[in-house]
């Protein structure tokens, strides 16, 4: 892939091709270059390109080094790398870490991306909770191509990355913001490459490549972004139910009592009690329905006991108003990447498969609810157990269940 290539291979390269001419030479020696990116390319680099590369001098590749980093160049294919994927990454880690009981996993896969002309991908997962030691360094699982890095832990690009990130953030304990974190946590870090850099050839560890550290950090942070989301919706779940319970056990007592005192029918305290609450609560549920599976050839790798039946994931979004007026707003349900959408209702604004279901809501009013209600095929029971919900049109502060839509 041209980007990222390094300028001694490029003229290493071209010295040896068979190519004539120069456009001929980037299409067929480099991924990702076609007709109007060729074009583009040689362009900017002012160059010919008719022009023989064997007979361009020094500056004449240094332009042209140049002018891949000032084209947008499509992204290198992904065929020729082995990423496992967000589903197998959330699902290996649930079943090796079942004894734990974590309370919460995530997994994400970065886009493909390019060092020296080789395509590589970033794969990253976190574990967090259940029995695992809070006062303990954090555990590093580190994977090249699928392969489990288990020694120089202390000399691979994936666990500089982690220590770089400032994880007190994201509610980790961490001396300075600098080195591995403490707390009850376990990361997941694969790097899938045509040509991993490790740092010998004993495959233990990844060299220090700042594309490949820069990738690792974008995936950890989008990965901690999401687990900070999950602590800070269960924190402010848990506060806003106990006020609710509060409220529904204090107040029900008190309007008896001063029914009572004055001989008077007691009042509804619907309106009483939204305008303490003040918040729109967003309840989630995740059930599973076994149906059964058209027939397929068994192989190895789908082996199961349950090999006979699939699953279809429901979610249901009870969504109450405990504010004072009505509300309309947007909302965003994130999906998994490998989910098929099916039955959803309301009927969405928008399906953008592999990512986001968004409805805009109609207005409810005070004290009313509203149901939102979407069913997924092509994940196992387990693999979606929360929501990642967004809202838009209204201010997120008021919004109990879900965050702020930043946009795509």
């Amino acid at each position: 892939h041209p980007q990222g290539i390094e300028l001694g291979t490029l003229i290493k390269m071209a010295k040896h091709t068979s190519n004539r001419k120069l456009s001929t030479f980037l299409k067929k020696e480099f991924t990702s270059m076609g007709e109007r990116t060729t074009d583009a390319v040689c362009r900017i680099a002012g160059l010919d390109k008719d022009a023989n590369p064997k007979e361009l001098t020094r500056e004449e590749f240094i332009r042209l080094h140049k002018a891949f980093k000032k084209v947008k160049i499509m992204a290198p294919p992904t065929d020729c790398l082995s990423p496992i994927g967000e589903t197998l990454i959330k699902r290996s880690l649930k079943h090796e870490t079942r004894e734990i009981s974590p309370e919460f996993i995530v997994a994400t896969t970065r886009p493909p991306s390019v060092y020296s002309g080789h395509p590589f991908q970033v794969e990253v997962g976190i574990v967090y909770g259940g029995k695992l030691d809070p006062n303990s360094p954090v555990k590093i699982l580190r994977f090249a191509n699928r392969v489990p890095l288990l020694y120089q832990q202390g000399g691979c690009v994936s666990t500089a990355a982690l220590s770089d990130i400032d994880w007190r953030r994201y509610k980790l304990e961490q001396r300075g913001g600098k080195g591995i974190p403490t707390g009850p946590a376990i990361f997941f870090i694969h790097v899938a490459s045509t040509s991993v850099p490790f740092t010998s050839e004993s495959k233990e560890a990844i060299a220090d490549v700042p594309e490949i550290e820069n990738e690792i950090k974008l995936a950890l942070r989008e990965c901690a972004r999401r687990m900070q989301s999950h602590l800070t919706k269960k924190e402010r779940r848990k506060k806003t139910r106990e006020k609710f319970e509060l409220i529904t056990k204090i107040l029900p007592e008190i309007a008896k009592k001063s029914a009572s005192m004055l001989e008077k029918p007691v009042p509804p305290l619907d309106a009483v009690i939204t305008r303490i609450m003040d918040v729109v609560w967003i309840e989630d549920i995740i059930t599973y329905e076994k149906v059964e599976r058209r027939d397929q050839q068994t192989t190895l790798d789908k082996f199961d006991d349950d090999k006979g039946h699939g699953c279809i994931t429901k979610s249901r979004l009870i969504i109450a108003n405990y504010k004072q007026k009505p509300q309309k707003f947007n909302l965003y349900a994130l999906i998994p990447s490998d989910a098929i959408v099916g039955y959803v209702d309301p009927k969405p604004e928008k399906i953008e498969e592999g990512r986001y279901i968004k409805w805009c809501l109609p207005t409810i009013p005070p004290t009313s609810k509203l149901d939102v209600t979407f069913e997924l095929a092509g994940l196992d029971k387990g693999d979606f157990d929360e929501n990642d919900l967004y809202v838009e049109g209204i201010n997120p502060e008021y919004v109990i269940g879900a965050n702020k839509w930043e946009g795509e």
